[in-house]
């Protein structure tokens, strides 16, 4: 109601709202994403800003949460028992928002039994679940990428290519037993023998256009993921 005092101003008096009505709007939280893996999560020879959790990174940034840079912990050549070392030598005591695990090309590569990468495989896992706080919903895993089509495999594309489905079923089953969300990029990776833009100058990695390949390819259910 308005009315008027001694110098005709109107007085408005405040309207009262009430506080249920009010929509607050809560900005996102800090995310911590830690990335676990070998030169297929370092991102061999691409830039650091085409890795594909740098680009994941970038997307969540965009999608309009706040997000740490990644934390890797990878490096080209590792198999399952020197990621656990790698880890081990970190010292981590933090808790994160996002946990992937992609590993065991260089298990395939380098002859190593499948007996053992099925139980390294599940202990990382399981380290990968206590980085996460124990929230397996914060807990995703990528299957290994098939770089038997890559000119660097040769005549023996499809040896390899047979080799890493056989690595990626372990993976998997261990992935499901564990109720864990589990991303299969390996057929993109197998679209690198028709298109060499998908493939680094090494002709073995995967590109940055690759990578973001991957990110598109799981983005949405990563973002389900988080608060």
């Amino acid at each position: 109601m308005a009315c008027n005092n001694d110098n005709n101003n109107p007085i408005v008096e405040p309207i009262q709202i009430p506080i249920d009505s009010i929509n607050i709007v809560t900005a996102p939280k800090n995310i911590r994403y830690l990335a676990l893996g070998d030169s297929y999560t370092i991102g061999q020879d691409v830039d650091v800003d085409k890795r594909f959790p740098v680009q994941l990174v970038g997307s969540l940034r965009r999608r309009g949460y706040q997000c740490y840079n990644a934390n890797i912990i990878a490096q080209t050549g590792w198999r399952t028992d020197n990621l656990m070392t790698g880890i081990a030598n970190e010292n981590l005591t933090d808790t994160f928002s996002l946990v992937s695990l992609l590993i065991g090309v260089n298990n395939q590569y380098q002859g190593r039994p499948q007996n053992i990468y099925r139980a390294e495989f599940r202990t990382l896992l399981q380290q990968a679940i206590g980085f996460a706080g124990g929230d397996k919903n914060k807990v995703f895993v990528l299957s290994i990428p098939d770089y038997g089509v890559t000119p660097f495999a040769g005549f023996n594309g499809p040896q390899i290519s047979q080799q890493i489905d056989e690595f990626n079923a372990i993976n998997l089953e261990v992935t499901d037993s564990f109720n864990i969300e589990y991303f299969n990029i390996t057929p993109i990776s197998r679209l690198a023998e028709n298109d060499p833009a998908l493939l680094a100058n090494d002709q073995l990695h995967p590109s940055g256009k690759m990578y973001r390949m991957w990110v598109e390819l799981i983005l949405d259910d990563v973002e389900s993921k988080i608060d």
